[in-house]
């Protein structure tokens, strides 16, 4: 199975500068997790000679990143059903088409 990780470091293995400068105020936290998904991490770890915390501060960037992009998705498409908001969205589709019409006539 091909994790996030794997596609990110494979793809964006270029970022690993990031993780030398703390951009961030930083404050400690402590959690649990399964014995596999933290042996797992480990693993990955040391493949990667990168710190645990490190490697769970990016994939949490990235996983928050994604739940913002599935509440805009949702968003989107409630909006999509609605038909005062698509009514809306003609009229500004119209005037936009006009200035475009406009700019070509000058």
């Amino acid at each position: 199975m091909i994790s996030i990780f794997d596609l990110y470091f494979d793809f964006n293995f270029d970022f690993l500068p990031i993780f030398t400068i703390n951009k961030y105020k930083m404050a400690t936290f402590t959690s649990s997790l399964p014995d596999e998904l933290l042996e797992n991490l480990s693993k990955k770890a040391k493949e990667l000679k990168m710190p645990k915390n490190k490697i769970l501060e990016k994939a949490l960037e990235i996983y928050l990143e994604q739940l913002d992009k599935a509440a805009y998705l949702k968003s989107y498409r409630k909006m999509a059903n609605d038909p005062d908001l698509l009514a809306m969205a003609e009229e500004g589709m119209a005037d936009y088409f006009k200035q475009l019409e406009d700019l070509e006539t000058e």
